[in-house]
């Protein structure tokens, strides 16, 4: 995963400060429950995100030319690859 778990947690607590603030939104329930919820929906976020770029990487590295990472080519051609895969998971 990209961020530690502490950075996770404290980003739900940011989140759920932010709900709390919110006038549109009211915390209905425990805030731990709350909290569990936003930890659980960012990490498994994290680990889609993961994935996806681990499966772009792999598809951009078997291309048949070398296409060196960083370049703007590469840069195009892994935003598209990863906007395309999202569509495939979408459904």
């Amino acid at each position: 995963m990209l961020l530690t778990d502490d950075k996770v947690s404290h980003l739900s607590h940011v989140i759920l400060d932010c709900l709390k603030k919110t006038p549109v939104a009211r915390l209905k329930g425990d805030e731990r429950h709350a909290l569990r919820e936003i930890k659980r929906i960012l990490v498994a976020q994290l680990a889609l995100e993961e994935d996806m770029d681990r499966v772009v990487r792999v598809r951009l590295a078997s291309y048949s030319r070398p296409i060196p990472e960083g370049s703007q080519e590469w840069d195009v051609l892994y935003r598209k690859t990863y906007e395309e895969e999202l569509r495939k998971r979408k459904g």
